[in-house]
């Protein structure tokens, strides 16, 4: 019993001192929100016919437009880019209240995710119960929305619980771009969580069916008929990135 009193002396305070203290660092090959030099592009468009998921367009004005929802950061089209162009930046705040703030310009940023409305903000604010629905997703999303569980992120000091059946959930959070065979049981899940309610959409497929977008076998993420309260982009996204846009959705962000 000393050994271990021991040994949880000498590791010290391990939860990360988020929103207030600084944020973690993130390493070098972290991939925040894709940026783009308009002076250096030009009109060959080798990122458009790079991008895996068509997450890049070019608009009526010739300027490149970025699917962030559709983007899996892979890369391909900083590769495929012959001026260097593009490049991914560090910033991890990414989560949005609205599908179509997830698609920026050059020198664009998303608009960052707003506060729940007044009534479930009240509600939610200091206690909300999420149950996660794994849509066929490959468990990259689901493993780092796991992980905030653990002692270095300490999801629950937020008052912020993963709950085993969404009868005692406050709301879904679901990974996965929606398979057929999860369509079912996404709907049931649904039906079985009371209202008032709040939707996340975790990852690229959850929001636009990822690398399987337009396969017959998926709805290319959360249907449209569920409205959708948090988009967190990425494949999969950090869990500081997931984390950040929980605590936004609740108002309680450094800078909400």
């Amino acid at each position: 019993m000393f050994d271990i009193f021991k040994a949880r002396w000498m590791q010290e305070y391990r939860t990360i001192r988020f929103p207030d203290g600084p944020a973690p660092a993130l390493p070098d090959r972290f991939r925040g929100s894709v940026q783009i030099d308009p002076a250096g592009c030009g009109d060959c468009r080798a990122c458009v016919e790079a991008c895996p998921t068509g997450a890049i367009r070019f608009n009526d004005a010739g300027q490149p437009r970025v699917d962030l929802g559709r983007c899996l950061f892979c890369t391909d089209c900083r590769v495929a880019c012959p001026k260097g162009a593009i490049s991914y930046g560090q910033d991890y705040r990414l989560a949005v209240s609205r599908r179509e703030d997830l698609i920026v310009g050059p020198n664009e940023s998303v608009r960052l995710a707003r506060p729940l409305e007044d009534e479930r903000l009240r509600l939610f604010r200091k206690s909300l119960k999420l149950r996660q629905v794994s849509a066929g997703g490959c468990n990259a999303c689901e493993a780092d929305t796991n992980v905030l569980g653990t002692v270095g992120w300490d999801l629950g000091r937020f008052g912020i619980q993963f709950v085993a059946s969404p009868r005692h959930a406050d709301g879904l959070l679901i990974t996965g771009p929606v398979t057929e065979n999860m369509r079912l049981a996404l709907d049931k899940t649904l039906a079985a969580t009371p209202r008032p309610r709040v939707i996340i959409a975790v990852g690229a497929c959850a929001i636009s069916g990822g690398p399987f977008i337009d396969h017959g076998q998926v709805h290319n993420g959360v249907p449209g008929s569920i409205p959708v309260d948090l988009y967190i982009p990425g494949c999969p996204p950090h869990p500081l990135t997931i984390l950040d846009g929980l605590l936004r959705l609740l108002g309680r962000s450094r800078d909400s």
